[in-house]
């Protein structure tokens, strides 16, 4: 069995440390898993592929919890949720459900890396030189007012309860620039896809992985170079995101019970491309998710067979 970090700083690297249950527990039926569901199709791409194995190769019964990213964390710790397949950062989290209260656990990477900050169409580049440094911006900011910006250039988020220091950032970067939430994942895609093809101005918050970059050309918006602490206080933050190494976290009673599920879990590891082809195949190949999941299975047993318990 692979390891669980016991501590936000013991996990470094790889998920390939050894941890065993609890003093005598022993190996179990795989019984119920609970895994949260937030509001991301890359998180989507890695619940249906879990969530197939678990119930196809392990005869789990899985039941899928809907939340943001801060409420899993709490039913996490409540025990109403047993894993979250991927975490970006909250470090302050980390601190309070597994260093101080000991109700949760890290398992291991995800493989995939984490990268949030502002991008513009590509052809936005070209007719507006500079647009791509954040110290230009409000040269730019009329191009980007809408009805919903209050006279100020429109800055788009997606989901409210997504990771951004976006409103700390326009306030203290002093931008003419005023946030404005499209709502969701899809509304945001919807956005970007229709400034590209349309050729209207916009600027907002977008992140990989995520399968749009493959298809829609975004340029990033240099913001302040991120420096390790430049955003511990949120209100104050000047500088940009920190790209994550995106991880999973367990409860720890869960994660210590010998449910071969665990072993799954923390075994699970991918590519960027392999989490935006299972995305790709659910929101524009018409898949559900056990269809998209399968698809990506049956082309790739040589991955997924090494996440499965070793025999005992």
């Amino acid at each position: 069995m692979l390891a669980l970090c016991l501590g936000a700083a013991a996990c470094s690297g790889s998920n390939a440390v050894d941890v065993v249950p609890a003093p005598g527990v022993k190996a179990t039926s795989c019984g119920d898993v609970r895994i949260a569901v937030q509001p991301w199709v890359g998180y989507d791409a890695n619940v249906a592929v879990v969530n197939y194995l678990l119930r196809r190769q392990l005869d789990c019964k899985v039941t899928l919890v809907p939340n943001d990213e801060t409420k899993s964390w709490s039913a996490l710790a409540a025990g109403k949720v047993d894993v979250i397949l991927e975490n970006w950062g909250h470090d302050d989290l980390k601190k309070k459900y597994i260093d101080t209260d000991k109700v949760a656990v890290e398992a291991g990477l995800t493989g995939n890396r984490g990268v949030i900050g502002w991008y513009v169409p590509k052809w936005m580049v070209s007719k507006y030189p500079g647009i791509t440094d954040w110290k230009n911006l409000n040269q730019y900011s009329d191009l980007f007012v809408t009805p919903e910006s209050g006279g100020k250039g429109q800055l788009l988020l997606g989901d409210p309860s997504f990771v951004t220091n976006d409103k700390a950032l326009v306030k203290n970067l002093d931008l003419d620039y005023q946030v404005v939430y499209a709502g969701d994942e899809d509304k945001l895609i919807a956005a970007f896809r229709a400034a590209a093809a349309d050729r209207t101005p916009l600027i907002g918050y977008f992140y990989s992985p995520q399968w749009l970059l493959s298809e829609v050309d975004l340029v990033n918006v240099q913001l302040p170079a991120y420096t390790p602490g430049c955003d511990a206080d949120p209100k104050t933050v000047t500088c940009g995101y920190q790209p994550f190494d995106l991880d999973k976290i367990m409860n720890r009673t869960f994660a210590y019970s010998g449910s071969p599920a665990v072993d799954l879990v923390t075994n699970f590891q991918w590519t960027d491309a392999d989490q935006n082809q299972v995305a790709r195949s659910i929101t524009e190949g018409g898949l559900s998710p056990d269809q998209a999941a399968k698809k990506w299975l049956d082309a790739h047993p040589s991955v997924w067979k090494k996440w499965l318990p070793s025999p005992a």
